[in-house]
């Protein structure tokens, strides 16, 4: 096996063609993955998107119901097995799936998103007036951290160039 073979190295290509939106090959490299029993919660789960990019619903639900029966603590699958089931018109499967995101992962952003706009159709203003507050608050969270990290990660950058410029001047 080459090291280009190696489930590792096809699922690193799968993600790059996901990431290209060449959704076909990047089912196709994941079928492979999947066969060779890689990271199966990841795989199947990157895979039901690929699917449901590509429109095809019944095999996007197949996947992501596999990556939840594999993992039962992944988040991010129950979130896209919800935006999967609202396109089925699966309502009140959706927002269980969007209820579970959010109680795995508080701080899911998305989840909160997609269940406020779930809420909404179902006619739950209330709730999805408050998951759209909680949607905002996180935005602003994450956006302030990034910031955060940016000005660290800057300070830390001057902090470098005051170093040079001093060493410069001493010679």
């Amino acid at each position: 096996m080459e090291p280009k073979d190696t489930p590792k190295e096809m699922f690193a290509q799968a993600m790059s063609a996901f990431m290209g939106n060449d959704f076909k090959r990047s089912v196709t490299l994941l079928t492979e993955v999947i066969a060779k029993d890689y990271n199966p919660r990841l795989a199947h789960t990157t895979r039901g998107a690929a699917f449901f990019k590509m429109g095809n619903l019944e095999a996007a639900l197949a996947d992501l119901n596999k990556a939840v029966e594999v993992d039962q603590g992944y988040a991010r699958a129950f979130h896209l097995r919800g935006l999967v089931r609202e396109k089925l018109g699966d309502d009140q499967g959706a927002k269980q799936d969007f209820d579970r995101a959010i109680a795995l992962d508080p701080d899911y952003g998305a989840a909160y998103f997609s269940r406020a706009s779930q809420n909404a159709k179902m006619g739950d203003l209330d709730a999805a007036s408050e998951d759209t507050r909680m949607f905002t608050h996180l935005t602003s969270v994450n956006l302030e951290s990034y910031a955060n990290e940016n000005n660290v990660w800057q300070s830390r950058h001057l902090q470098v160039e005051e170093t040079f410029l001093e060493s410069e001047l001493d010679r």
